[in-house]
């Protein structure tokens, strides 16, 4: 055998090794338990209303950035994103 194609079986086993490991990975990942929310459960066209109001507030510069950041971050952990 020469070496040109040993080198290249080698290449080849070794990437079916990390197809197999990425494979693995996805499928280890996709069992894993989804977090429940930590909040209440609140209705999804009631919180995006919400975030709409925050941003009108915001805009017209009724509130620092900060406090928007904030508010939009814990508006945005109420979504339901599965």
């Amino acid at each position: 055998m020469s070496q040109a194609r040993f080198q290249k079986q080698q290449r080849e086993k070794a990437r079916r090794e990390r197809a197999a490991a990425k494979w693995a990975k996805r499928v280890e990942r996709g069992n894993a338990e989804v977090p429940e929310p930590s909040g209440p459960i609140r209705d999804q066209s009631a919180v995006l209303a919400d975030l709409a109001d925050l941003h009108a507030r915001f805009e017209a510069g009724g509130m620092s950035f900060e406090d928007f950041e904030a508010t939009k971050q814990e508006l945005t952990e109420q979504l339901d994103v599965r």
